[in-house]
């Protein structure tokens, strides 16, 4: 034996203790904005459902701001474990488009958070909105993104909901940065 730890990955019970119930709800029918449903599903690099992962989501409000924390009202934040077909559900507001500290905007976007087991490190991505290509043409952060991966942070109108599929691996993996 060599006395080094073996290595581990995050055990069968990840998920136990960090769903929080009704998280996946983030705001509510007096929320001031635009209502959005984002809906998707966790993949992995075969396109079969992760019936495992966490998500959090956080997230500007309708004019821009993110809100403090404590703040009564809508929180910015949201959090919901996959089924076993690997979808999720989080019901918000569409975010406005958030200041840069030079004085320009970020599109408006939602902050995700993947988060499984077998991942030693969170991932983070981001999802955009179709119609808002002007603002995203100027995204300081989209800017970063190479122009042929820029689609898989794109959610598209799916009836009415938002459908942003996450694919950890392959073909059609999501874009995530490094934070």
């Amino acid at each position: 034996m060599s006395g080094l730890t073996p290595s581990q990955t995050v055990g069968p019970y990840f998920r136990l203790g960090l769903d929080w119930p009704d998280a996946w709800r983030l705001a509510t029918a007096t929320t001031p904005g635009v209502p959005l449903t984002l809906v998707g599903r966790v993949l992995d690099g075969d396109g079969l459902p992760v019936s495992d992962a966490l998500l959090e989501l956080w997230q500007a409000d309708a004019a821009g701001h993110y809100p403090s924390p404590g703040a009564q009202g809508f929180s910015g934040l949201g959090r919901c474990g996959v089924d076993a077909t690997g979808a999720f559900r989080f019901l918000t507001v569409k975010p406005g488009a958030v200041a840069t500290p030079d004085g320009g905007l970020q599109a408006p976007h939602l902050n995700l958070v993947v988060m499984a087991r077998g991942l030693l490190t969170h991932l983070y991505t981001r999802v955009y909105f179709p119609g808002d290509e002007a603002a995203q043409d100027a995204d300081p952060v989209l800017a970063c993104v190479p122009p042929a991966r820029r689609a898989t942070l794109l959610a598209r109108p799916d009836g009415d909901v938002h459908r942003f599929d996450i694919h950890l691996q392959g073909e059609h993996e999501t874009v995530f940065f490094a934070l």
